[in-house]
Protein backbone atom coordinates (compact mmCIF):
# COMPACT_ATOMS: atom_id res chain seq x y z
CA UNK A 1 0.00 0.00 0.00
CA UNK A 2 1.31 3.74 -0.85
CA UNK A 3 2.27 5.45 1.98
CA UNK A 4 1.01 8.92 2.66
CA UNK A 5 2.33 11.83 4.02
CA UNK A 6 -1.14 13.69 6.20
CA UNK A 7 -0.16 17.14 6.70
CA UNK A 8 -1.47 19.88 9.31
CA UNK A 9 -3.48 17.06 11.11
CA UNK A 10 -3.90 17.19 14.89
CA UNK A 11 -1.77 15.26 17.42
CA UNK A 12 -3.33 11.93 18.11
CA UNK A 13 -6.02 12.60 16.05
CA UNK A 14 -7.83 10.12 13.38
CA UNK A 15 -4.25 10.18 10.97
CA UNK A 16 -2.63 7.82 13.78
CA UNK A 17 -2.07 4.60 14.28
CA UNK A 18 -1.36 3.37 10.72
CA UNK A 19 1.82 2.31 9.60
CA UNK A 20 0.74 3.81 6.13
CA UNK A 21 0.36 7.45 6.81
CA UNK A 22 2.78 9.59 7.95
CA UNK A 23 1.16 12.43 10.28
CA UNK A 24 2.45 15.53 10.12
CA UNK A 25 0.75 18.00 13.32
CA UNK A 26 1.98 21.66 13.91
CA UNK A 27 5.14 20.23 15.70
CA UNK A 28 6.59 18.77 12.68
CA UNK A 29 5.87 21.72 10.48
CA UNK A 30 4.14 20.70 7.25
CA UNK A 31 5.43 23.36 5.45
CA UNK A 32 8.51 21.67 5.34
CA UNK A 33 7.59 18.38 4.10
CA UNK A 34 9.13 17.71 0.93
CA UNK A 35 8.26 14.18 -0.23
CA UNK A 36 8.19 11.43 -1.02
CA UNK A 37 4.76 10.52 -0.81
CA UNK A 38 1.61 11.90 -2.07
CA UNK A 39 -0.48 13.80 0.51
CA UNK A 40 -3.78 14.76 2.38
CA UNK A 41 -3.42 18.34 3.10
CA UNK A 42 -5.93 20.34 5.68
CA UNK A 43 -3.83 23.42 6.44
CA UNK A 44 -5.51 25.67 9.07
CA UNK A 45 -8.54 27.57 7.87
CA UNK A 46 -9.53 30.08 10.32
CA UNK A 47 -7.87 33.55 8.21
CA UNK A 48 -9.58 32.44 5.06
CA UNK A 49 -12.90 32.07 6.46
CA UNK A 50 -16.21 33.73 5.74
CA UNK A 51 -15.95 35.05 9.52
CA UNK A 52 -12.04 36.48 8.74
CA UNK A 53 -13.84 40.38 8.97
CA UNK A 54 -15.31 39.55 12.33
CA UNK A 55 -12.15 37.85 13.80
CA UNK A 56 -10.20 40.64 12.68
CA UNK A 57 -11.71 43.17 14.30
CA UNK A 58 -11.86 40.84 17.47
CA UNK A 59 -8.28 39.36 17.58
CA UNK A 60 -6.24 41.59 14.79
CA UNK A 61 -6.06 38.67 12.40
CA UNK A 62 -5.69 39.74 9.02
CA UNK A 63 -7.41 37.79 5.90
CA UNK A 64 -4.80 35.09 5.18
CA UNK A 65 -2.26 35.19 7.48
CA UNK A 66 -1.84 31.37 8.33
CA UNK A 67 2.10 31.71 7.83
CA UNK A 68 2.66 30.05 4.51
CA UNK A 69 0.24 27.34 5.57
CA UNK A 70 -1.98 27.02 2.44
CA UNK A 71 0.59 28.26 -0.08
CA UNK A 72 2.65 25.09 1.00
CA UNK A 73 0.06 22.71 0.98
CA UNK A 74 -1.06 23.63 -2.45
CA UNK A 75 2.71 23.91 -3.52
CA UNK A 76 2.94 20.37 -1.68
CA UNK A 77 0.00 18.71 -3.77
CA UNK A 78 0.99 20.02 -6.75
CA UNK A 79 4.37 18.20 -6.29
CA UNK A 80 3.79 15.34 -4.87
CA UNK A 81 0.40 14.89 -5.78
CA UNK A 82 -2.98 14.53 -3.66
CA UNK A 83 -5.67 16.15 -2.15
CA UNK A 84 -5.96 19.16 -0.56
CA UNK A 85 -9.17 20.01 1.69
CA UNK A 86 -10.50 23.45 3.03
CA UNK A 87 -14.17 24.81 4.45
CA UNK A 88 -16.35 25.40 1.37
CA UNK A 89 -16.32 29.52 1.05
CA UNK A 90 -13.03 29.58 2.07
CA UNK A 91 -11.14 32.98 0.70
CA UNK A 92 -7.90 30.74 0.18
CA UNK A 93 -9.35 29.04 -3.11
CA UNK A 94 -9.79 32.58 -4.90
CA UNK A 95 -6.48 34.35 -3.39
CA UNK A 96 -4.71 31.34 -5.28
CA UNK A 97 -6.48 31.02 -8.09
CA UNK A 98 -8.67 28.03 -7.70
CA UNK A 99 -12.03 28.16 -9.10
CA UNK A 100 -15.11 28.06 -6.86
CA UNK A 101 -16.09 24.37 -6.82
CA UNK A 102 -19.53 23.34 -7.18
CA UNK A 103 -21.15 19.97 -5.70
CA UNK A 104 -22.25 17.13 -7.31
CA UNK A 105 -19.28 16.79 -9.49
CA UNK A 106 -15.54 16.46 -10.35
CA UNK A 107 -14.24 19.73 -12.31
CA UNK A 108 -11.54 19.64 -14.21
CA UNK A 109 -9.21 22.78 -13.79
CA UNK A 110 -6.12 21.87 -15.68
CA UNK A 111 -4.09 18.98 -16.67
CA UNK A 112 -4.27 16.76 -13.53
CA UNK A 113 -6.15 19.14 -11.74
CA UNK A 114 -10.02 18.65 -10.04
CA UNK A 115 -11.91 20.83 -7.27
CA UNK A 116 -15.13 19.86 -6.42
CA UNK A 117 -17.67 20.57 -3.07
CA UNK A 118 -18.77 17.68 -1.09
CA UNK A 119 -20.61 17.76 2.65
CA UNK A 120 -18.79 15.83 5.25
CA UNK A 121 -22.23 14.55 7.06
CA UNK A 122 -22.25 11.92 3.57
CA UNK A 123 -19.44 10.24 5.36
CA UNK A 124 -20.23 10.37 9.12
CA UNK A 125 -20.30 14.50 10.27
CA UNK A 126 -22.85 15.25 12.56
CA UNK A 127 -22.96 19.05 10.40
CA UNK A 128 -23.25 18.77 7.20
CA UNK A 129 -19.63 20.52 7.11
CA UNK A 130 -19.44 21.45 3.15
CA UNK A 131 -15.79 21.16 2.05
CA UNK A 132 -13.93 22.20 -0.83
CA UNK A 133 -11.21 19.39 -2.61
CA UNK A 134 -8.76 20.38 -4.57
CA UNK A 135 -6.89 17.60 -5.73
CA UNK A 136 -3.71 16.58 -8.12
CA UNK A 137 -3.30 13.16 -10.01
CA UNK A 138 -1.15 12.33 -12.72
CA UNK A 139 -4.04 9.99 -14.30
CA UNK A 140 -7.71 11.50 -13.67
CA UNK A 141 -10.62 11.72 -12.72
CA UNK A 142 -10.75 11.35 -9.40
CA UNK A 143 -12.64 8.35 -7.98
CA UNK A 144 -16.51 9.32 -7.58
CA UNK A 145 -17.60 10.63 -4.06
CA UNK A 146 -21.24 10.41 -2.11
CA UNK A 147 -22.23 13.89 -3.06
CA UNK A 148 -25.43 13.56 -1.39
CA UNK A 149 -26.74 17.27 0.15
CA UNK A 150 -26.86 15.77 3.83
CA UNK A 151 -28.01 18.02 6.43
CA UNK A 152 -26.58 16.94 9.38
CA UNK A 153 -28.38 16.83 12.92
CA UNK A 154 -25.80 20.00 13.81
CA UNK A 155 -24.57 23.32 12.80
CA UNK A 156 -21.29 24.32 12.73
CA UNK A 157 -20.62 28.73 13.14
CA UNK A 158 -24.25 29.64 13.81
CA UNK A 159 -25.74 29.52 10.13
CA UNK A 160 -28.61 27.21 11.27
CA UNK A 161 -30.41 28.59 14.32
CA UNK A 162 -32.93 24.79 13.80
CA UNK A 163 -30.00 23.21 14.76
CA UNK A 164 -27.56 22.54 17.88
CA UNK A 165 -24.19 24.07 17.57
CA UNK A 166 -21.29 21.49 17.45
CA UNK A 167 -18.39 21.80 20.13
CA UNK A 168 -14.81 22.73 18.48
CA UNK A 169 -13.30 19.45 19.11
CA UNK A 170 -15.91 17.94 16.93
CA UNK A 171 -16.34 20.81 14.64
CA UNK A 172 -12.98 20.32 13.51
CA UNK A 173 -12.82 16.52 13.71
CA UNK A 174 -12.39 14.63 10.13
CA UNK A 175 -14.92 11.33 10.71
CA UNK A 176 -12.88 7.80 9.47
CA UNK A 177 -14.91 7.22 6.57
CA UNK A 178 -14.02 10.64 4.96
CA UNK A 179 -10.54 10.07 6.00
CA UNK A 180 -10.47 7.16 4.18
CA UNK A 181 -11.83 8.70 1.03
CA UNK A 182 -9.07 11.23 0.95
CA UNK A 183 -6.42 8.80 1.39
CA UNK A 184 -7.42 6.80 -1.30
CA UNK A 185 -7.56 9.72 -3.60
CA UNK A 186 -3.95 10.55 -2.63
CA UNK A 187 -2.92 7.09 -3.05
CA UNK A 188 -4.62 6.96 -6.96
CA UNK A 189 -2.52 10.57 -6.94
CA UNK A 190 0.29 8.09 -8.51
CA UNK A 191 0.32 5.40 -10.03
Amino acid sequence: MTKVAALFVHYGGVYYGDESIDPWWEGRDARQYDGPWPVVAHPPCQRWSQMNNVNAKRWGFKLGEDGGCFAAALATVRKWGGVLEHPAESRAFAHFGLPRPRPGSWQRIANGEWVTEVRQAAYGHNAAKRTWLFVALEKGPPPELDWRPVRGTHQIGGFDVTLPQLPRRERIRTPPAFRDVLLAIARSARP
